[in-house]
């Protein structure tokens, strides 16, 4: 079983042998490995059965290590870039040939972000290889936010945790690329759109895809738990699923449900703050899914604030 602990050189050696470690960052935990070691990358794959049409996304210790890595910047995206890093914002830009095709499916574009997590930014400036670090969590499966989920799901896979606490966002990164000279949102995350759109003017926000994504996380569905989730309103879910004698747990916004046992409910953010229900959503999915239910029952947030993307991995977990 991986070992948990704040042990920076360590991890520093594995992950310099080519071994994979687990690391902190605000968003979520990540599998990490040399982005620039094809077996390294190949083990990332392995490891979470990820498929390898889904690209990776590369963490920086320092934006000035960015032209290390990418062939050009736009001006759009070098403002985001100073505007949001170190921070939960991934860039897709053109890729310098040093980033290997397994890292990026074959795309020439990558996926690039500094992230804000103190002890992994001291952890990648103490290498001299940028690290590839998709969720550490099996493909399609809840991602983590703690080093415990992490061990509870890939704790026999790996050596190491390094332990950064719970992680203070609880979303992936947002991912921003340009095209045609219109910057695009390719996945939405823990910058609401609107503070991009304050920095470089109106994005388009692009639907996922089910296959062949041009960035990490588009997939159709994803960050699953194991019991089935159905998205709707959620008096008249209850009522429907009550009527039919099935067993259910509710994951709501800010309600809680006098008639429910605690174990059976989970309310992202009982008072309503959208930046605590990002930090709670996984861990709440997470929570329900030890329950005795076979269905869970969640809600929509309003689209404003993270609610959009707090949404987007609400209908990917009941995606079918």
């Amino acid at each position: 079983m991986a070992e948990i602990g704040k042990d920076i050189e360590k991890a520093a050696a594995l992950l310099s042998s080519g071994k994979l470690v687990a690391i902190p960052t605000e968003t979520v935990y990540g599998l990490a490995g040399n982005a620039l070691d094809e077996q390294a990358v190949l083990s990332i794959f392995k490891t979470k059965k990820r498929p390898s049409f889904d690209p990776l996304i590369v963490h920086l210790g320092d934006k000035a290590q960015l032209s290390d890595y990418v062939k050009e910047v736009p001006e759009e995206l070098e403002e985001l870039a100073s505007k949001f890093w170190p921070g939960p914002l991934t860039l897709l830009l053109p890729k310098r040939g040093v980033i290997p095709d397994l890292v990026t499916s074959g795309l020439d574009t990558v996926g690039i972000r500094v992230p804000r997590h103190p002890l992994t930014r001291e952890l990648l400036q103490s290498l001299d290889f940028p690290l590839a670090a998709p969720s550490a969590n099996p493909f399609g499966y809840i991602s983590p936010t703690s080093a415990l989920h992490v061990q509870d799901q890939l704790g026999d896979k790996l050596p190491y945790i390094l332990d950064g606490g719970t992680c203070e966002v609880g979303l992936e990164s947002t991912i921003v690329g340009m095209e045609q000279g219109q910057v695009i949102i390719y996945r939405l995350g823990g910058i609401a759109v609107d503070r991009i759109e304050s920095a470089v003017g109106k994005v388009l926000i692009l639907p996922q895809s089910s296959s062949n994504p041009k960035s990490p996380g588009m997939l159709k569905s994803h960050y699953a738990p194991g019991i089935p989730m159905v998205l709707g309103n959620l008096d008249e879910l209850m009522t429907k699923y009550r009527q039919k004698g099935i067993v259910f747990a509710v994951l709501s916004f800010n309600r809680s449900f006098p008639e429910l046992s605690q174990e059976l409910q989970f309310a992202l953010s009982p008072a309503g703050d959208y930046d605590e229900a990002a930090r709670n959503l996984f861990q709440g999915m997470r929570f329900l899914d030890r329950a005795k239910v076979e269905i869970i029952l969640a809600e929509e947030l309003p689209e404003i604030h993270l609610g959009k993307a707090i949404n987007d991995r609400l209908r990917r977990a009941s995606a079918k």
